[in-house]
């Protein structure tokens, strides 16, 4: 598939192709806190010393940069060349990558990297990254400074009875025009950390000696900083001037990528985190190799690594996260050697060693899941199965090599069906789709056809303008009866094909929250395939090649799948959706295709939809959710925050006393006790009440079988219909 010189994807055959073609809503990069406009922006050390060192470019990332710029001139959807218009685009994204919080550069700084505006095109192309470097290095320069400042801030006491307000939401504020703007910027930055901690009844000493440590802790972080971290930043900049889904991998971000994709990895099975300077465990995850040995716990400190049963220790305490990763991380059947500060014990304390045996560790919390819900409906129950589907998953390489029983999306909700039908013989079923953001293209029409009887699935329309009609793979339906998918702005991609199916089709309900909107094709390019000699490390790229379109002809670019019952969500559209996207493609449609619509589902959704009206009038819970969003949309507009102490306190409290009014109100309604404090929820989740009014109207529909069997019944009769 992947041959030199580079191909145009539109000249590859299209089987070989659509196996690596992505749908999905892959995430900025962000490395090592190098996250802009936050409270924990990229730092470095308290004082810049004579062996601090510039960072800068790799003959490898100069080779890297030249193939990318070359593939995505070649293969980009939308065709365009890397010219000065490119460049400065690229100039802006990469400035707000560094610093969107705008805390940081200066006006001056700015003003100098002016002279950028019009090369990085040129620079990209030829490999000379130097710009690039020297724009990170004078951001490091500046994060010395402003956090020598911030450490300096923490000697004295704020006042916290002076009313000023802290300004949060820098994106669009103007550049500082000398050091002081930015030391009262972070005066008040500091000053609401300060606080922050305070309301959670901390004193000053304890708020400064926590903050202290935090600041110091970020100052070494970004020490840690590569120039593989920086490159990577600087090429989704340019990537994602073309579109917002087009993405670097670096070599190590390429092989989370995979996992996630596949969601199995080979190593021990324990989620990891950093606290302090201590890698520590999170939790085992079941079925790996330490929890089948049993010695590795919760919040264990790993303190030392060792290849083999006889390899060296490394000590990895003050490591990034990643790097310690890595090398616990190795080819089933091999051992790893962990030395352990068990959980609990202070440092210093008898250490212990364990020796593990790697094995393949699936990530079973990520895959899709099911339970199910009793709803009453007169004197008995309907039953509603709900499956779960995080996202479009699929073994790429367990497939391709062979094996019978790799994981995928598709197969594992047939098996989660057939397990619904033969042990809880349900009545309806729920597709719950929210926070899935897509995933592999096959996945999406392999799981539409578990509910549609055969045809055309989605359209696909590449760089050269063909376009191809994805029909659906799977030869048997795992379910024809009662349907709902339940979606919100989260779900994208993939979920919208599946979504936009099963409606267009009037297979079922769709219900929530429209969606997000992503309705172009990604194709995946390992980069090491395209290197002229033995040079790994050029990890891969996914670039833009095309746009799917639903059978009817519409494209979900931007509008997103329209639910056909409405539900509430904190998720505000104006902030998250492909809408809202600079660089997103255009909606636009092709023609249609023939498709066997059915009409006579969705003329039930009047009468779906009156009994939700009337239902959630009157439901405790959904009374909840609303109020909760209504308090929750007043925060989210909010632009600034009072650093009054006395002022937050009573700003908190009120909310608490609301949130709380709301809670009783819904316990009294359902003749529970009423709380005395919020802190009797003991951190307990609020009931889900979108998915238990969405078990509703899979309850409503199950009633309506005679209109619904009927419909099944008559499928392969009814002529096509555009």
């Amino acid at each position: 598939m992947y041959q030199s010189p580079l191909p145009e994807p539109a000249r590859q055959p299209a089987r070989s192709r659509r196996a690596t073609l992505l749908f999905s809503l892959p995430a900025l990069l962000v490395v090592c806190g190098l996250l802009a406009g936050t409270a924990q922006a990229p730092v470095a050390k308290a004082v810049a010393t004579a062996d601090t060192q510039d960072l800068s470019p790799t003959e490898r990332q100069r080779r890297v940069s030249k193939l990318v710029s070359n593939v995505i001139e070649r293969s980009h959807y939308r065709q365009s060349p890397i010219n000065d218009p490119v460049s400065a685009l690229v100039l802006d994204r990469f400035e707000e990558q560094l610093d969107g919080g705008r805390s940081y550069f200066l006006a001056s700084d700015i003003a100098e990297f002016e002279h950028y505006r019009y090369q990085l095109d040129d620079a990209v192309v030829a490999g000379q990254l130097e710009p690039v470097f020297n724009m990170f290095n004078r951001f490091q320069v500046r994060n010395r400074e402003r956090v020598n400042h911030a450490l300096q801030l923490l000697k004295t006491e704020p006042d916290f009875t002076v009313d000023e307000s802290f300004e949060f939401d820098r994106a669009k504020a103007p550049w500082a025009k000398t050091p002081e703007e930015l030391n009262e910027i972070w005066r008040k930055r500091v000053k609401n950390d300060a606080l922050s901690l305070m309301l959670t009844e901390k004193t000053w000493p304890e708020a400064r000696d926590i903050l202290q440590k935090r600041y110091e802790r970020v100052l070494k972080r970004t020490e840690q900083v590569t120039s593989d971290d920086i490159f990577e930043v600087f090429m989704n900049a340019f990537a994602h001037v073309f579109d917002p889904h087009s993405s670097y991998f670096s070599p190590r971000n390429s092989e989370e990528y995979r996992i996630q994709m596949s969601l199995s990895y080979e190593g021990i099975g324990a989620s990891l985190q950093l606290v302090d300077d201590y890698v520590t465990v999170l939790n085992i995850l079941p079925g790996g190799a330490a929890a089948v040995d049993g010695s590795l716990n919760a919040n264990d400190r790993i303190l030392a690594v060792g290849e083999g049963k006889n390899g060296k220790w490394t000590d990895v305490v003050g490591w990034r996260l990643d790097d310690v990763v890595q090398i616990i991380r190795g080819k089933v059947g091999t051992t790893v050697r962990l030395q352990i500060l068990p959980a609990g014990a202070a440092p210093g304390s008898a250490e212990k060693e364990l020796a593990l045996t790697r094995s393949k560790v699936t990530l079973e919390a990520q895959a899709a899941q099911k339970e199910v819900r009793k709803v009453k409906r007169g004197d008995h129950d309907v039953t509603i199965g709900v499956i779960n589907v995080p996202s479009f998953y699929q073994d790429f390489e367990a497939k391709t090599s062979g094996a019978k029983d790799y994981r995928s999306t598709t197969r594992d909700v047939r098996k989660l069906i057939e397990e619904l039908q033969k042990s809880d013989h349900i009545d309806a079923l729920v597709m719950d789709l929210r926070g899935n953001g897509g995933g592999h293209l096959t996945e999406a029409t392999a799981l539409s056809g578990l509910f549609i009887p055969g045809g055309p699935i989605v359209q696909l329309r590449e760089t050269g303008g063909r376009v191809e009609v994805l029909d659906d793979p799977e030869p048997s339906i795992a379910w024809d009866g009662p349907l709902l998918v339940l979606v919100d702005r989260f779900s994208a991609s993939a979920s919208e094909i599946f979504a936009a199916a099963i409606q267009d089709y009037g297979r079922g309900i769709v219900v929530g929250q429209q969606t997000y909107g992503k309705g172009s094709v990604q194709n995946l390019y390992p980069l090491d395939r395209y290197a002229l000699g033995p040079d790994p490390g050029f990890g891969q790229l996914t670039v833009t090649i095309g746009k799917y379109y639903r059978v009817t002809g519409e494209s979900t670019q931007h509008r997103g799948v329209q639910p056909d019952i409405a539900m509430p969500t904190a998720i505000s559209t104006e902030e998250v959706g492909e809408s809202t996207r600079e660089s997103a493609l255009p909606w636009d449609r092709i023609r249609p295709v023939e498709f066997g619509r059915e009409t006579q589902l969705t003329q039930a959704v009047a009468t779906l939809e009156h009994s939700h009206e009337e239902r959630i009038a009157a439901d405790p819970d959904f009374r909840l959710l609303l109020g909760d969003l209504g308090s929750f949309e007043k925060v989210r507009t909010q632009k600034k925050l009072s650093l009054n102490l006395k002022t937050r306190i009573a700003e908190r409290e009120q909310l608490e006393k609301e949130r709380m009014a709301r809670e009783n109100e819904r316990r009294a309604a359902r003749g529970l006790q009423p709380l005395k404090s919020l802190t009797d929820l003991n951190g307990a989740e609020p009931p889900d009440a979108v998915l238990a009014e969405t078990a509703q109207i899979a309850a409503d529909l199950s009633g309506m079988k005679g209109l619904y069997l009927s419909r099944l019944k008559s499928d392969a009769e009814r002529p096509a219909t555009p």
